[in-house]
């Protein structure tokens, strides 16, 4: 691969001219998922036989729209036709390994189709393959029990952050443009920042997890990774949209997220609260992250936005609310009890504490957390987004997140991670943006922010945001993985 690969939009623009063969495309990424991908533990599963198979298919599809001079509206109908993006192991795609990262279902083959899958295979992209996430997603970390660890190439003995550590890996090492994510805590922003790449969360109901799986308790939802902001909105064409049954509304949306923000002024003047103090833990904030955020309102305040500094709407304590809904849906994951002995301590510990709650404690605490959303949106109300450091410090050693005791490290992530999670409680979409750089210990590392929104349906204004600051503070495309 190049050290300056070509974007997503741009490598299905290159196929569509015959200015890249898609077979060519599919080996040179195939290598680089066995070699770049490798180093930096990105993928649980590359998936060879399935990626040729999807060539072939692109291949013909392109050979018969060159006959019929149809390019153009293969762009329309098919705007990410042979790139490849890869799908997170929490995902099933039948017929290949799922695992989760678990040794309780090592060897595991998926026998359907998630719907998010669905209808990334049906854009006619190369799956490449199942990206490395941390034991069912849980932890901020991606230290899976059946694979390498992903790492961020910025410092490979520092964490990718997780669950999608492999995605944002495997992004930011350049092996792919764009990859799929999920995030029930900020498991698509954190590691984007750990990266140094885009992270998208959208708005609860703009992506089903249908028809396989439920919304649950409306924490978590699908999400993108990407190195540029057009990406980002080309691969949020791809997954969004409702299925039958959804028991969430469908949140508003464009017609194409990639057409609006094509098409979309620059946004402004935005009302930007910025948010310095935790909310899911009170740590003590890394000076180069309150740079971040520094730079960040430097850069928002030169567009013409007006940024107000705000104190943290809820404690920590009230943030608690959320323990019963993350303890509980660990404890729902159905394994047989001869399997338990196999899960990793982290795990063990959130399915015991689920098990303690009884069915009345987690009716409250959906009440409980529906109640701190509704009254911090009316807080957040008169402003348009919030500003907050991504994380509270570098892309963390993973000896200082994934430890012994499961309780200590669940606090240990809430301190290195505690602003993202409350935009899963609140249901709103929130983006992770790479602006910040800075040295420590003598290797330069990504400090992200993060803007979440404070109401439905604002992902047109975080992807214009997004391509506002892009323009005005590029920041790294790729990053070659750095062993010190």
């Amino acid at each position: 691969m190049s050290a300056a690969p070509l974007s997503a939009l741009e490598t299905a623009a290159a196929l569509r001219e015959g200015a890249l063969d898609v077979h060519d495309l599919a080996a040179q990424t195939l290598e680089a998922a066995q070699g770049v991908g490798a180093q930096v533990g990105a993928f649980a599963h590359v998936l060879e036989d399935l990626t040729l198979r999807q060539a072939d298919a692109v291949a013909e599809r392109l050979r018969a729209a060159r006959s019929a001079s149809a390019r153009e509206d293969l762009a329309d109908a098919a705007p990410l036709l042979g790139v490849p993006l890869p799908i997170k192991d929490l995902t099933q795609i039948a017929g290949e390994p799922f695992e989760a990262g678990s040794l309780a279902l090592q060897g595991n083959i998926a026998q359907v189709t998630d719907g998010v899958a669905e209808s990334i295979l049906a854009a006619g992209t190369l799956t490449i393959g199942k990206t490395s996430t941390p034991e069912f997603g849980m932890p901020c970390y991606t230290e899976p029990a059946t694979g390498a660890p992903a790492r961020t190439p910025w410092d490979q003995r520092r964490t990718a952050g997780g669950s999608s550590g492999g995605a944002a890996a495997a992004v930011a090492a350049g092996v792919v443009p764009l990859a799929h994510g999920s995030d029930g805590g900020g498991s698509v922003r954190i590691p984007a920042a750990c990266c140094g790449i885009l992270g998208l969360k959208p708005s609860r109901g703009l992506v089903s997890p249908g028809p396989h799986a439920s919304e649950g308790m409306g924490l978590v939802t699908d999400g993108i990774l990407a190195r540029t902001a057009r990406d980002l909105a080309a691969g949020l064409d791809i997954i969004a949209g409702p299925r039958p049954g959804d028991f969430v509304p469908p949140a508003a949306a464009p017609a194409s997220f990639l057409t609006a923000l094509e098409q979309a002024e620059a946004p402004g003047p935005l009302r930007i609260a910025v948010l310095r103090e935790g909310l899911a833990a009170d740590p003590e904030v890394h000076p180069a992250a309150i740079a971040g955020l520094e730079r960040a309102g430097e850069l928002l305040r030169g567009l013409g936005h007006e940024l107000t500094q705000i104190p943290a709407p809820f404690t920590p304590q009230q943030w608690e609310a959320f323990m019963p809904l993350w303890t509980v849906g660990a404890a729902t994951i159905d394994l047989p009890p001869e399997q338990e002995a196999q899960l990793l301590e982290l795990t063990r510990w959130l399915r015991e504490q689920g098990r303690g709650f009884s069915g009345v404690d987690l009716a409250r605490a959906f009440g409980g957390v529906q109640a701190l959303a509704r009254r911090t949106l009316e807080e957040l109300a008169p402003y348009d987004l919030v500003l907050t450091p991504a994380l509270a410090g570098p892309p963390a050693f993973p000896q200082d997140l994934q430890l012994s005791d499961g309780g200590a490290d669940f606090d240990a992530q809430r301190a290195f991670t505690p602003w993202t999670s409350s935009w899963n409680m609140l249901g709103t979409a929130a983006i992770a943006i790479p602006l910040h750089r800075e040295e420590i210990d003598g290797i330069e590392l990504p400090f992200g922010i993060q803007l979440g929104a404070t109401g439905w349906g604002a992902e047109p204004l975080l992807l214009a945001l997004a391509a506002q600051l892009e323009v005005l503070d590029p920041w790294p495309l790729v990053r070659a993985p750095q062993q010190p």
